[in-house]
Order: structure tokens, then sequence, then C-alpha cells
């Protein structure tokens, strides 16, 4: 066990897959929890079957599940449901992203676990939440990312896009950890637990902020712009002559006049009309794109990143997923260590919060069902009857 880890001494019970639920519950096992995946004897998350590119494991469930216990349950099967509810009565947190209706149907609602354990934290996810005439609809997360209006704003006018990871998911996963995280905190002052919904839907439009409040407020939605920007320019990528991509993203006059003068060297170019405010700037960013493209043609990618640095002009890079894992500042700081794995060692990124005075936990990612015998141990049952368990495809 972990007792130097924050939530250590916490346990959760997670009916989990694919992608938003198992984020949620991984970062609380990356905090000490200790976290019991239930998955479907045999094939278990689906997720697990996404690809094989990860030496020949699922590169999505690889990132989701390290530090967790898997435990194999037919939730249909009589004995299943028993075990489940055996270790929902002495847990603190229950997860669940079942299909809509799926867990009353499998007598797993809130009302009858909460009724069961009156600590218990219940939290919900769905694809648009306990009511309303979405209540039943399908919630993949590209289709969510439509539906909530992401596709609207990413990409380019003519190309409209989704993004490249799972918004809709990761949104409701992190607000599910952040909403038990709060539940816990309040049940330390009032001895109750509480039941959490989550969508993915309400998750997303909530990050859909400020282009909802933009249109819902002037009528019209900002601009695709690609890597540009609606309102600002310069502001996007542009090519040096050997490749590189610097990403600019100039907002302040200050840096204007800098890059202007030191960077273009065109002096003239802070007082030209054209573009000696930031309105005026925008309104003629297809001349000004030809001009940076012009003189970023003469340079390499590491002058370029020089005279920005002399500048003082915020810029980076435009990198590729296969320039990232060698990112120098995941390298210089050891941002990468190895997690164990049905197929042996994998590398990780540590979590993203560091905390003092705590080690960041990188326990194995599990088996199908590599604990079951353990953790059915643990609550009495003897290997004779943890055997017939298996024998009638119930664990």
């Amino acid at each position: 066990m972990h007792a130097e880890l924050p939530l250590s001494g916490i346990t959760v019970i997670s009916c989990e897959q694919a992608v938003a639920a198992p984020f949620a519950s991984r970062q609380l096992a990356d905090l000490g929890a200790r976290v019991i995946k239930i998955e479907r004897p045999g094939n278990g998350d689906f997720a697990r079957g996404y690809d094989t590119t990860v030496n020949g494991m699922a590169s999505h469930f690889v990132w989701l599940n390290r530090n967790k216990e898997s435990l194999s349950l037919d939730l249909k099967h009589p004995e299943g449901k028993k075990i489940l509810k055996d270790l929902v009565a002495e847990a603190d947190v229950f997860i669940q992203n079942f299909a809509p209706g799926a867990a009353e149907r499998l007598g797993f609602s809130a009302e009858e676990l909460r009724g069961m354990n009156d600590r218990l934290i219940y939290a919900s996810i769905s694809g648009y939440g306990p009511d309303g005439p979405y209540k039943n609809a399908k919630a993949y997360d590209a289709l969510v990312q439509a539906e909530a209006g992401l596709v609207s704003v990413t990409g380019t006018e003519d190309h409209p896009a989704k993004t490249g990871i799972s918004t809709a998911d990761i949104s409701a996963g992190m607000y599910t950890y952040s909403g038990i995280l709060t539940a816990l905190f309040n049940r330390e002052r009032t001895g109750e637990g509480a039941t959490l919904q989550i969508s993915l839907f309400d998750s997303l439009v909530e990050w859909m902020g400020y282009p909802l409040y933009f249109t819902h407020g002037g009528g019209t939605r900002p601009t695709r712009a690609g890597t540009s920007h609606a309102a600002i320019a310069p502001y996007g990528a542009f090519t040096c002559g050997d490749g590189t991509q610097i990403m600019l993203a100039i907002q302040n006059e200050r840096e204007w006049k800098s890059f202007a003068t030191h960077v273009l060297g065109r002096d003239d170019m802070v007082t030209d009309d054209r573009f000696d405010r930031a309105a005026h700037r925008y309104a003629h960013r297809d001349e000004l794109q030809t001009i940076i493209e012009g003189v970023f043609a003469d340079f390499t990618g590491a002058h370029c990143d020089e005279l920005l640095e002399t500048a003082k002009v915020a810029h980076s890079r435009q990198r590729d997923m296969t320039e990232i894992a060698d990112h120098p500042q995941l390298v210089e700081r050891e941002r990468w260590q190895d997690v164990g794995s049905p197929v042996g060692p994998i590398p990780m990124l540590v979590p993203p919060v560091g905390m003092s005075g705590v080690e960041p936990r990188m326990d194995p990612i599990p088996d199908v069902g590599d604990h079951t015998d353990t953790i059915l141990g643990d609550l009495g049952f003897s290997p004779e009857k943890v055997a017939e368990l298996h024998r009638e495809g119930a664990v």
C-alpha cells in the first residue's frame, strides 16, 4: 500500500469501460486510492481491443489503467451481483458508466447502493444526463463533440474537424474526478456520501464557454481559423526554410514592435497603417502572412528560435506527435517512468500534478481478472468456492 499518498485508505469500485470513467478512476488511483476495476470475464473492458500498438496492448488502455486491480465479474449472474454489492457495502466510491438505464436494471442504482452504504459516493457518467430528450442517445466522443458544437469551431472554414483527442470523454472524466474529491471532502465534514451525475455533453458544453457565450451574446460563431486566430494576427504556424514550423501568438503592441524590428528587420511595419495596431493587422492578415513567410523562408528553425528569444517574442514549435516523447522538457525533467504490465515494462508519463513529499504512484496495468482470486479471498471465499465461480462463469 502507498500509505504516504493522499487517498491511501480510500476504496473505489468502478464498473468502467472506454475512456471517461477509467480516466476519472486513474486520477484517484494515482493519488493512492485502491481502485477495483470491474471487467467482463474473458475480454474485459472493450478498450483493451482498440489497437495493439503498445507491445501488443491498446494505447487507450495503457494510458488509463495503471495502479488498478482487475476483478472479472458477470454482473448478470446472481453471484456476480452479490460480490459487487458486498464490495460496495464497504467502499468509499462507486463509479459507473453503464449504458442509460443499465445500472437500474442490474440493481445497482444510486438509491439501492447508497441504501446499503450511506457514506458511499456514487458517480454516474452518462452521455447526456439522467433526463431530457437525449437521455437515451448513444454518446460516443465524436458524436458529443459534434452535438456540443466543438466541431463547429475547430478546423478551417472549409473543413470543420473534431479534435484529435477524446475531448468529451476527458472533460467528463475530469469533472467526475474533481466531483469525487469534493464529495470526499464534504463527507469529512458531514459524514454523508453523495450522488453525482456527470454527462459528457454537459462537461463539454462547459468547456465551450468562450465560443458559446461569444455566439449567444453576439449572434455569430467565431470563425474556424485552423491554427490561426479569429481576431488576432500574426497568430498561427509559420514555416521556416528547413521545414520547421514556428507558432506565433502576438497579442500586444510591445511584442509586435519587437517582432517587426528584430525578427522581420522591418522597422517601417511598426508605423505602417496596415499593421500599426491589432485591428489593422487582422484586417490585413493575408498581406502580413505573406511578408512573414517570405522572411522565415530564409531562416532555419534554430535561427528563428534564437531571433525570437532575443526579441522576447512568445513562440513555440508546432511539433508532430513523433517528436513529443523525446521533447527536451519531458526528458530533462524525467517525466517518463516504467510501469509494469502483462506485456512487460511500459514507459508512462508521471502524473501532471506534483505534490511536495509525495512520490508518484506508478503501479502496474492489470490483465483481465488479474486480482479476482485475491479479492474474492479477501471477501472470505474459499479456494474451492472461487474455483466454482470460475466454472460457472460468474467471475
